[in-house]
């Protein structure tokens, strides 16, 4: 008889704490083990102490905010973060988004979509994908079960979310692929009314990427049609 998965066990970080055991019980009726701390230094010391399958971080908290919790975690660790913001605060999104976050939500958070959105994270992040588990083209090599990119034998550092679209461009390379088919291949979710996720992802692969070894623009944007990974000469 085959052992049963672990039980995925997410950080919950918030200052709000009827909220924060409100979410903790309907996240535990969903089949996930849940921690929380409630401010800025115990979320970076829980991740350090045991990273966790992925962190709910709120932008606004005492001692250091969401921002800044993730400005010191990325260097040290790749746990998937998806950040809550104050609804209607585009540029609390796009920051998370610049700095590493996977995904973001605006508060108050509908847990139904938290879930959905924390089960398409593991799924990244977990390698549970039936795609083909690597990929190779030109100096670039991913290893999805692995969790891993190489750019010419040099490992990437990249989130989940980043590896994820980086991926899909790469299955479809010299290809457009629109913004709604990259965030729904890529992310698991279709693309919402002014969503930049899809657009700050793939501006952070282009910094980290650089162009090809000849030069050439390694991701193109084209306006209004989407993106695409050009196959090198």
């Amino acid at each position: 008889m085959s052992a049963a998965p672990p039980v995925p066990r997410i950080l919950l970080a918030d200052d709000d704490r009827e909220f924060c055991a409100l979410l903790r019980e309907y996240l535990e009726q969903q089949g996930f083990a849940v921690d929380m701390v409630h401010d800025g230094e115990a979320a970076l010391a829980a991740v350090r102490a045991e990273p966790p399958a992925a962190m709910v971080l709120d932008v606004m908290m005492p001692k250091r905010d969401g921002f800044a919790v993730l400005q010191a975690l990325r260097p040290e660790h790749a746990v998937p973060v998806l950040m809550l913001t104050a609804c209607g605060e585009d540029i609390d999104r796009i920051v998370g988004l610049e700095m590493g976050a996977d995904d973001y939500l605006a508060k108050p958070a509908n847990p139904r979509e938290l879930v959905a959105r924390l089960r398409a994270i593991l799924r990244r992040t977990q390698g549970t994908s039936d795609a083909p588990a690597r990929l190779e083209l030109g100096d670039l090599r991913v290893d999805t079960a692995a969790m891993q990119a190489t750019q010419a034998g040099t490992t990437l550092s990249l989130t989940g979310a980043e590896l994820a679209v980086l991926t899909e461009l790469l299955r479809q390379a010299g290809q457009v692929i629109s913004r709604e088919a990259l965030c729904e291949g890529a992310l698991s979710r279709r693309l919402g009314y002014s969503d930049r996720s899809i657009d700050m992802h793939v501006s952070r692969l282009r910094a980290k990427l650089g162009e090809h070894p000849d030069g050439s623009t390694r991701i193109r944007a084209l306006r209004n049609r989407g993106y695409c990974y050009t196959v090198p000469a």
